[in-house]
């Protein structure tokens, strides 16, 4: 109560200070945000890496060549990448090195850390997967293609390009055709359990399913990046961050067949930074809550990013029955073109081929701001806050917003959302203006399950 009561004081306030002196509301509702907005120069204090060029000085060069790859692309080089990675793990000051003008065919392979000192890895030429489903062992590989492990301060650079050959596996899903059973598909590449890592303009390509994944790790810096995959690809999330702190993604180009970045449960203090997206499903927080589970993220920051042709434009997704929160998130200096739906926030999320069930449990959604945003919408209504009757969205802050459609009718949709807008607004967002007395009032009369048009939303 204390809490609803001082953003009403402060939505009063505004009025009596007026716009021109209205900036300040969403940095005091924010206060977290404050350490997290990204500046180019802040790698040194981020990441102990030393500034390593391509000159090779008195470092140890390990070539996965000398170890007996082919690159070839149809020979198996996966000793020859294993080999030589113990051998530049176990280094101090080495350079895993992978040539280029060739592709080297790699099967499911664990790179594993700790190594001794800061490891370079260099990736000059293409690595690509084997492209058939039916020899991948799932017992023993699980759903990684790539995966680095247990790494602390390395870099990984280069112009190669990682090709997860990902065209059976996306002709094989259930999405593609109702008929194929629902089988989950390959990341193609991982970074899981590490710390200081620097990825720096790679290409990540047709991945089986994810291209890029973050799990559990901390203080990772993505530069320069781009990630591909065919519009119509299933679930091939260009960069997805998972159970991760103190991440930056900046510079980088993202097309595929899902959410261009999708953050997870247990993220926090996630910056992004000119951030092109499409095709895709958009930037995405979630989905959280699936299964009644517990869904945290907070401290997201995305700033200057250019959004053409998505599904979806700045999305927050999470199921019924969840619980935990998403708060302190800010989606500033964004252009969109062409988006289906450039800000939304669906609490009934269902990526399911059966019909959800109706819960009154959610993820909890505050502090939520968009500044800066504008550009055109494909669906008539340009901003879409549908939130759960037991558990609001509050807090949520709209400043300069100017979203249109080609024959002008862009609408806004809210169903128990809370917040403030201020600057110019369009479209108007009135019903955003809602009390909390008014949602206390639909909840007392009953009124405690979602609006049927929102009940289920299959995944766009």
């Amino acid at each position: 109560m204390a809490k609803i009561l001082f953003f009403l004081f402060l939505v009063w306030l505004m009025g009596a200070l007026g716009a021109a002196n209205t900036n300040f509301l969403d940095d005091v509702i924010l206060s977290e945000l404050d350490d997290l907005d990204v500046e180019d120069g802040d790698e040194a204090e981020l990441f102990d890496l030393p500034r390593w060029g391509i000159e090779r000085g008195n470092k140890i060069l390990v070539n996965v060549d000398s170890f007996g790859a082919v690159g070839d692309g149809a020979s198996d080089d996966t000793k020859a990448f294993v080999d030589a990675w113990k051998q530049a793990c176990s280094t101090p000051k080495s350079v895993f090195f992978v040539p280029a003008g060739r592709s080297y065919l790699v099967n499911a392979t664990r790179f594993r850390g700790p190594c001794v000192g800061i490891l370079r890895v260099q990736i000059e030429g293409t690595i690509v997967a084997p492209d058939d489903p039916k020899n991948w062992n799932f017992a023993k590989n699980g759903r990684i293609w790539l995966g680095f492990f247990n790494l602390t301060g390395a870099l990984f650079q280069g112009g190669g390009v990682i090709d997860g050959s990902g065209s059976k596996w996306w002709a094989a899903s259930c999405k593609k055709n109702k008929a194929n059973p629902c089988v989950a598909a390959p990341t193609a590449l991982t970074i899981y359990g590490s710390s200081g890592i620097k990825v720096k303009d790679l290409t990540i390509q047709n991945g089986q399913q994810m291209n890029f994944a973050i799990s559990r790790s901390d203080s990772i810096r993505i530069t320069g990046v781009t990630v591909s995959a065919p519009e119509d690809s299933p679930n091939t999330d260009g960069i997805h961050i998972t159970e991760s702190t103190n991440v930056v993604l900046q510079n980088s180009k993202i097309g595929t067949g899902d959410d261009c970045v999708s953050i997870v449960n247990a993220s926090s203090s996630i910056k992004m930074k000119r951030i092109y997206c499409g095709p895709g499903h958009g930037i995405s927080i979630g989905s959280l809550g699936k299964d009644n589970s517990i869904g945290i993220v907070t401290g997201v920051v995305l700033d200057n990013a250019f959004l053409r042709g998505t599904t979806n434009g700045l999305r927050i997704k999470t199921w019924q029955g969840g619980s935990g929160y998403v708060r302190a998130v800010r989606f500033q200096n964004v252009r969109m073109q062409n988006v289906s739906n450039p800000i939304i926030i669906d609490q009934f999320y269902c990526d399911s081929p059966k019909s959800c069930q109706n819960q009154t449990s959610a993820v909890e959604i505050s502090e939520i701001v968009y500044r800066n945003v504008s550009g055109t919408s494909k669906s008539q209504k340009a901003i879409k806050f549908a939130c759960s009757d037991n558990v609001p969205c509050s807090h949520i802050v709209l400043n300069n917003i100017n979203l249109e459609t080609r024959d002008g009718t862009a609408e806004v949709y809210c169903n128990s959302a809370t917040g403030i807008g201020y600057g110019y607004i369009h479209p108007s967002a009135e019903c955003l203006n809602s009390s909390d007395k008014k949602i206390k009032q639909k909840t007392d009369a009953g009124l405690d399950e979602p609006r049927e048009e929102y009940i289920v939303h299959t995944e766009l």
